[in-house]
């Protein structure tokens, strides 16, 4: 009998897997809250910051009926889609989120679609708060050493 092992590599994502992750707006911004962190997220935490920047304001002044939008949808659909792709971790029973190995495949696709997000706005400002003006910085340092 074999053992069960957890070691198991994961998947590679297929490009309609990547395209379909990234085209939902507020899944994006889900990842864009989850990058940096090493520890799992609480999903509530996590829809405050999306409902604020989905809304342009800072997550203390979120309305309730717009985090609670942004909450179930990450709930029932997001998360779930983002867990089932090997993006995410889901914590069902604490309610908490981490990235996921294959968020490595997923990342280069986000630091390009980063560049269409809303300029002049909390999550523009939040994007560049990072070390090296945060994703934005690292897209820069990219594509410079692209040039020849």
């Amino acid at each position: 009998m074999e053992a069960l092992t957890t070691s198991e590599k994961p998947e590679d994502l297929t490009a309609d897997t990547i395209l379909e992750l990234l085209a939902n707006r507020r899944r994006r911004y889900l990842l864009y809250a989850l990058r940096g962190h090493e520890d799992p997220i609480e999903l509530s935490e996590l829809a405050e910051q999306v409902a604020g920047w989905e809304h342009d304001v800072p997550p203390d002044d979120v309305a309730k009926n717009e985090y609670k939008s942004v909450y179930v949808s990450s709930v029932q659909c997001h998360v779930p889609k983002l867990d089932d792709a090997g993006v995410v971790d889901h914590d069902e029973d604490n309610h908490t989120v981490i990235l996921s190995e294959n968020f490595g495949q997923l990342e280069p696709y986000l630091q390009l679609v980063v560049l269409d997000e809303p300029k002049n706005s909390t999550l523009h400002t939040a994007l560049h708060a990072d070390s090296n003006e945060g994703l934005i910085g690292q897209i820069r340092e990219n594509v410079s050493r692209l040039k020849p």
